[in-house]
């Protein structure tokens, strides 16, 4: 908008606010007030979340970046991350395949105990973690009713990196199903039908159609799923058995070294794994965008 036609006959005031909106002032809203909202919400986050990890960084900052170099590439360190992050990786993916399925479940069909089922999803969020870590080893372990099926054919689950995955895999589902389930609820049938109207089977229905509709939700889910199985502890050290360079994840070993009270090197460890997670889900977020723009799902 044009300075000659905001001139036009605009009381000042007004003009001011025309001008403001065409250089890309925020636009008015429900709640009044933008400077106020703005800085509570900075004021907020900085108090919760930047301010604790400034304070983390600096404190590894006291060992340098040759000495966060040296933690980062101790052995013992390069183990836990990666069962760390590939275990909680491979956590989200099967995540990303089932919790759509008991998205697709809950939405599209009726039976009995569906609103049990459905509120059993989220016992994860409710339940502890270190009652549900006990609840999976006692079920997993090689005398557990799941895990007694599996030792003829020697495949052990708890107390190895498989059960560190099923651990993942319980605590992640809701974040998946959660975000999946109301696009689904909104997601219009008659598309459907359009796609098998046109000549199309199920599966290029499905493929060309359900899931690019549901790529942002679903990415957003498995980026949630990650994030939190990354952090997990109580329910992880119950199940993992906690060997070094096996099955020991890298909370356990931060809180190893704060036993040993080396604070320093529990947070070189808790900013390394700070990066990673950062840069992972920055990633995450960058295909998100991306596929908004791509099937043009806002």
């Amino acid at each position: 908008m044009s300075d000659a036609a905001l001139r036009g006959g605009t009381p000042p005031g007004v003009r001011w606010r025309l001008r403001g909106l065409s250089r890309g002032f925020p636009k008015p809203s429900a709640l009044p007030g933008f400077g106020i909202t703005f800085g509570f919400a900075i004021t907020y986050l900085s108090l919760i979340v930047l301010i604790p990890l400034a304070v983390l960084v600096a404190r590894a900052a006291d060992l340098g970046l040759d000495g966060i170099w040296r933690v980062a590439t101790t052995p013992r360190v390069l183990a836990a991350l990666e069962v760390s992050f590939f275990i909680s990786a491979a956590a989200a993916l099967v995540n990303a395949v089932f919790g759509t399925i008991v998205a697709w479940v809950l939405v599209r069909y009726d039976f009995p105990g569906k609103r049990l089922l459905d509120a059993a999803v989220d016992l994860p969020f409710a339940l502890p973690t270190a009652v549900a870590g006990i609840a999976l080893a006692a079920l997993y372990a090689t005398n557990g009713w799941i895990g007694s099926l599996f030792a003829p054919f020697d495949i052990k689950i708890a107390f190895t990196p498989l059960g560190i995955l099923v651990a993942l895999i319980f605590i992640g589902l809701p974040f998946v199903v959660r975000t999946v389930q109301p696009v689904l609820q909104d997601l219009d049938r008659d598309v459907e039908e359009a796609s098998a109207t046109l000549g199309a089977t199920r599966a290029q229905t499905v493929l060309r159609v359900v899931l690019p509709a549901l790529a942002p939700a679903l990415l957003t889910g498995v980026a949630m799923a990650f994030a939190r199985a990354v952090g997990e502890y109580g329910s992880v050290i119950f199940i993992a058995g906690n060997m070094p360079f096996v099955s020991e994840i890298a909370p356990l070993l931060i809180v190893t070294r704060l036993e040993e009270f080396d604070y320093a090197g529990a947070a070189a460890i808790a900013t390394i794994m700070l990066a990673l997670a950062f840069v992972t889900l920055l990633a995450i977020n960058a295909l998100q965008s991306f596929s908004r723009r791509r099937f043009g799902h806002a």
